[in-house]
């Protein structure tokens, strides 16, 4: 299973770590890379809002209040 594609902010590149919410300039997103395989996003990588996500058997859809929907 790959990684899924987030979409991108304005300038092309997300803002936001979608695991963990920081800002993904900063360093020390090893961890969220890994969980990134096996889990769906947690965090709007656009403006770094919770997301509701729902997961079934068939994948997952995440989705942020003002950015919209993301799916596997």
């Amino acid at each position: 299973m790959t990684a899924p594609v987030q979409e991108p902010a304005a300038d092309g590149a997300a803002q936001f770590c979608d695991q963990c919410g920081a800002p993904a300039a900063e360093p020390g997103h090893e961890r969220c890379a890994a969980r990134r395989t096996l889990e769906p996003p947690r965090f709007c990588p656009q403006c770094a809002r919770r997301m509701v996500v729902q997961v079934d058997p068939f994948g997952w859809t995440a989705r942020c209040s003002r950015h919209g929907e993301t799916h596997s």
